[in-house]
């Protein structure tokens, strides 16, 4: 397979494709997506042009977080299909030209671990330091103030040893000791298992939280539970546990590695994706993504401008530029869908669409398209909390409504932010349950699957997926996308995203009308046009003259020049 260009790692030359298995394809009709049904849709993902597939967790799992809470690492979740399948799948999509990155949770387990199981029979099991316990404080109250991130404290009291555990997302996923050697050597062999079994890399699940500040102290000065990420995130030694991993583990293959990292700024994202750190290829930061997020917790929304979000990409695009790599994405399984959010569903849903497809081709990093997002598949708002299946929004429902919160106002919350807007199954056809499932399906599908679907969409040559397509076979043939500079213009504008990539044999100039308004934008002067040619457009613009270009709502042109 394709090794990249010159001595560009393969992984710049990457476009990588998301898959929420559960969601994606089910091939025996029990409504649960498996692997079988991806290795049945390998051929549409050639087709699109991906050359990475990122799986999210199949291993064996009670599915307290859909598979994020892992009971053993070296076998499948039945749900899913057998560990053959898994071999199936790897060596299959070897030979569509696919490289297959599986995500990887170390900074927990489940709570039915066999490691967990024996951790929490007493203080003096061999397993009991693998996690993190605390003494129950003398007068009654909980370890500290810190908020679980799906809600209630992030500590749950062990009656067999009589102490607490450290759990910062659900009580059902316990986090790992990191402090204990024979955890990171685990940890080691779990990662060779999966690479010596021929995948290609790894997402690693919230890397930035297996160092814990010493002690565990409370968020100072805070009312009830919060948050306390700075005593988590980031923490005292993550770097020296990555280097340990990369050291012994990564640096001996040919792999790509992704953290994810929230609470990171482009300076200490340098310090896990520079290349002579030696820890990560390149990383998931959440500037942009938390740009509608109030300060207390991500179901606050507050509004956010044009004007703010592309300050916040261009800052990445410039400070992470040279000394290390960007991860390129609007939306994934834990957020909201990219076109609702960022663009516009109703009116311009594939004018937005296909404009959001065009700035995440043409920035620099690699770009990830989750599943569905080639089609435009949108946000959806079920009738009530019966529908709903994330931990996280049923948890927020019950704790709200316990509050006196208002149905209405709870779902409204849900509606916008909640992790099962992504999660719907993919939209294959116009038939029964989207052609996802001959079953029921786990979670029902979104409404409009009727009208954005790949049947309808594939034949459609104005339609969101060919778009997809044109714009990652451009992204392939164009190389200043992978190694060009970046420079912003109209940093102020409200409306407009525009940029000049550029190396030694060629410019491009994007503009993006993130706007439902018409409006005469005038080219600056600096930037030569001389011989440009529209290169790709998102309204079937092929020509340009002259120096004022009249967009159309949510328009996006690439003039491409040669040099």
């Amino acid at each position: 397979m394709n090794k990249g260009k010159g001595n560009i790692q393969w992984w710049k030359n990457a476009v990588v494709y998301q898959i929420y298995p559960r969601s994606f394809k089910d091939s025996n009709g029990d409504g649960i997506g498996d692997i079988k049904g991806i290795i049945s849709k390998l051929d549409y993902l050639q087709d699109l042009g991906i050359n990475v597939i990122w799986i999210c967790p199949v291993y064996k799992s009670p599915n307290v977080d859909n598979g994020y809470d892992i009971s053993d690492y070296h076998d499948i979740q039945s749900d899913f299909g057998t560990f053959n399948d898994m071999t199936t799948l790897i060596s299959s999509a070897h030979e569509h030209g696919i490289r297959i990155v599986m995500d990887m949770v170390i900074n927990h387990t489940s709570d039915q671990h066999p490691w967990f199981l024996e951790a929490k029979k007493s203080k003096d099991n061999p397993k009991h330091d693998y996690y993190l316990w605390v003494d129950p404080p003398a007068d009654g109250s909980l370890p500290n103030n810190w908020q679980s991130h799906f809600s209630g404290p992030a500590w749950k009291y062990e009656e067999s040893c009589g102490q607490y555990y450290m759990h910062i997302f659900s009580s059902g996923q316990p986090d790992l000791n990191w402090e204990n050697e024979e955890v990171r050597r685990e940890v080691k062999d779990i990662l060779r298992f999966w690479l010596d079994k021929g995948i290609d890399g790894f997402r690693l699940d919230t890397i930035n939280f297996i160092s814990k500040v010493p002690g565990y102290p409370s968020v100072p000065g805070a009312k009830g539970l919060v948050r306390g990420s700075q005593f988590y995130m980031n923490g005292p030694k993550v770097h020296d546990y990555l280097q340990e991993i990369y050291r012994d583990v990564f640096s001996r293959y040919d792999i790509m590695t992704v953290g994810e990292t929230p609470n990171v700024t482009p300076e200490t994202a340098k310090q896990y994706v520079s290349e002579d750190r030696g820890e990560l290829n390149m990383l998931f930061q959440f500037e942009h993504v938390n740009i509608d997020q109030g300060k207390i917790n991500k179901w606050d929304i507050k509004p956010w401008s044009i004007k703010d979000l592309k300050s916040i990409l261009s800052k990445w695009q410039s400070s992470l530029g040279e000394e290390g790599w960007n991860s390129i994405y609007l939306s994934n399984h834990d957020q909201a869908r990219s076109v609702s959010r960022f663009g516009n569903d109703d009116r311009y849903l594939k004018e937005s669409a296909k404009m959001l497809c065009t700035m995440d081709m043409t920035l620099r990093g690699t770009p990830y398209v989750y599943q569905g997002e080639e089609l435009g598949m949108t946000n959806v708002k079920f009738p009530d909390i019966s529908y709903y299946r994330d931990v996280q929004s049923i948890n927020l429902y019950n704790e709200l409504k316990a509050n006196g919160v208002s149905d209405h106002d709870i779902m409204e919350k849900i509606y916008y932010r909640g992790r099962d807007n992504a999660r719907t199954p993919m939209q294959w056809d116009a038939s029964e349950n989207a052609g996802f499932t001959s079953g029921t399906p786990w979670i029902d599908v979104n409404p409009n699957y009727t009208s954005i679907n790949t049947e309808a969409e594939k034949n459609d040559p104005d339609s969101v997926l060919n778009y997809y397509k044109a714009m990652i076979a451009f992204r392939k043939a164009h190389p200043v996308i992978v190694d060009g500079s970046f420079k912003e213009y109209f940093p102020d504008s409200d409306r407009i995203f525009a940029y000049v990539r550029e190396n030694d044999s060629e410019m491009l100039f994007v503009i993006l009308n993130f706007s439902a308004t018409k409006f005469a934008l005038q080219i600056p002067e600096e930037i030569d046009m001389e011989n440009a040619e529209v290169a790709m457009s998102n309204t079937g613009r092929t020509s340009f003259e002259g120096r004022v270009l009249d967009l159309r709502p949510y328009e996006a042109v690439v003039f491409l020049k040669r040099k």
